[in-house]
């Protein structure tokens, strides 16, 4: 039986619990179908789906490192007409929401990406991965320019009816600029944080130990940095902050809340233990009953600073 503690909103999208399986790794979710209980996921968010298939970078692509994972696959996907005659249908006996990410190098990527989904049936919102260059602006990622971001936000935003959910870049120098834009054009919220542009070599071999260089760091190694931005983001907008970055465990989830966030994607801890979503969401029943709150919206944004009153 569900944990009635544990349910909440999300942009009017009514989750069980907080716990959302993060994008880039859960497959399509329907993969793990057998060996996850989707039912007991607040939400899970597909791969990211461009307009065309994209067959992803040269291995290696993963690397484990002392406190996290780098990884670089490239935005390997079916593309989203097969996503949505192959993939969705099998996800339509399943309660869970589904979230779709979607990624473009150009603003009509997007749009496009967006219109195909917009005539598919089961979706409930839609998450914009905007850590991509683009094309067409000299290369300039969508993530990296306040001005870029709320015009292609806006632009999605005319022609999604769905909720719009925006998945912001840790490699900027403040998040609030970004987060404010993403809000002022008209999403509904934003996830933070994507991976941390990271680098690791062999010595001996004296070469990248990625097959396309450079890799996002994701991990433990990444939770106090995506804590501080969480809590910046959540400070700067009225929109709800999802937060994901290192969580492992109920406590991890109850820090990202007490920080700011409505809710929280899990994803590193997925390629270790496919059933992490479902063991966090259960793990943070315990939490919820050991802080003694009545439903983990109380715990959403109540960090206290020393010398604050109590």
């Amino acid at each position: 039986m569900a944990d009635e503690r544990l349910a909440t909103i999300l942009c009017g999208i009514k989750l069980c619990n907080p716990i959302i399986a993060a994008s880039g790794t859960f497959g399509y979710g329907i993969e793990f179908a057998s060996i996850v209980d989707l039912n007991k996921l607040g939400a899970l968010v597909t791969k990211g789906l461009s307009r065309e298939p994209i067959a992803g970078n040269p291995a290696p692509r993963l690397w484990h490192t002392d406190a996290g994972m780098m990884n670089s696959i490239g935005l390997q996907n079916v593309g989203v007409a097969a996503f949505v005659r192959d993939k969705l249908p099998k996800l339509k006996p399943f309660s869970v929401p589904v979230i779709a990410n979607v990624f473009g190098y150009a603003e009509d990527d997007y749009l496009e990406v967006v219109r195909a989904l917009e005539d598919a049936d089961g979706l409930a919102g839609y998450e914009l991965n905007v850590s991509c260059p683009n094309t067409k602006h000299g290369g300039i990622f969508f993530s990296s320019d306040p001005q870029l971001l709320g015009s292609l936000v806006k632009q999605v935003r005319a022609v999604a009816k769905r909720p719009l959910l925006v998945k912001l870049s840790p490699n900027v120098a403040s998040v609030q600029p970004f987060a404010k834009a993403a809000e002022d054009a008209g999403a509904d919220a934003v996830s933070l944080v994507n991976t941390f542009i990271s680098l690791a070599i062999d010595i001996q071999m004296r070469t990248p130990r990625i097959g396309a260089g450079f890799g996002g760091l994701s991990g433990p190694a990444i939770k106090p940095i995506a804590l501080r931005m969480v809590y910046e983001a959540a400070r700067a907008v009225k929109i709800p902050v999802i937060g994901l970055g290192g969580i492992a465990n109920g406590e991890d989830v109850a820090e990202f809340l007490i920080a700011g966030a409505r809710a929280v994607e899990v994803g590193t801890a997925s390629f270790a233990d496919p059933k992490a979503p479902e063991r966090i969401a259960q793990d943070l029943s315990r939490v919820v009953r050991k802080l003694g709150v009545a439903n983990v919206s109380e715990l959403v944004g109540s960090i206290r600073w020393p010398g604050s009153a109590k």
